[in-house]
Parts: structure tokens; C-alpha cells; sequence
């Protein structure tokens, strides 16, 4: 399959990605290629292969979801840019 200029000017549109007009044949050749490599997908036997909902097995034991506070403030404020005893400072972004 291939696509013509019209088509990656609609995909592009309906990305809401800006493209300039000498981007456009640069695109179709990435998206044809693209497609190409869908089509050699195609050709995989996947039959008795279950499909996939997660890469994680529902059966999975994930840990408990539990909130604390991190129980050691220097640990955590370890890697932080700025801090202002034990609080990240942050640039201010409403006037």
C-alpha cells in the first residue's frame, strides 16, 4: 500500500502536526514504510497465539497501592533541583 501527498497532508491535519510542503515526500516515504512493515506483519502465523490486553499476566501480583509520605525527606528530596527545607521549590506558573 502507498499514499499519496494528499493523504499525509490529511494525516498530518488530523495529528495536528504542522507540516511545511517540502516535509511532505520525506513523510511519505516514512509512512509508506511504515505500512510496509504493517503488511510484513500480516504475514505472521499467529494462529492459537492469545491476544495480548496487557505485557503485565493478569496474573500478576502487583504491590498494594498504599500512600505515605515517604517516611525520609532527605531520600526523597535527594535528586530535587531546588528545595527549601523539606519542600520542593518549583517555578511559579499562575499570576
Amino acid at each position: 500500500m502507498s499514499v499519496d501527498e494528499n493523504t499525509v497532508r490529511r494525516v498530518a491535519r488530523l495529528a495536528r502536526i504542522a507540516v511545511a510542503d517540502d516535509e511532505v515526500s520525506k513523510l511519505k516515504g516514512e509512512l509508506d514504510a511504515i505500512l510496509a512493515f504493517v503488511e510484513e506483519l500480516s504475514e505472521l502465523d499467529v494462529e492459537g497465539v492469545p491476544p495480548m490486553t496487557s505485557v503485565i499476566p493478569a496474573t500478576a501480583r502487583l504491590r498494594d497501592d498504599v500512600v505515605n509520605d515517604g517516611e525520609d525527606a532527605e531520600k526523597v528530596l535527594m535528586n530535587a533541583p531546588a528545595r527549601e527545607a523539606d519542600f520542593y521549590v518549583v517555578p511559579k506558573v499562575v499570576e
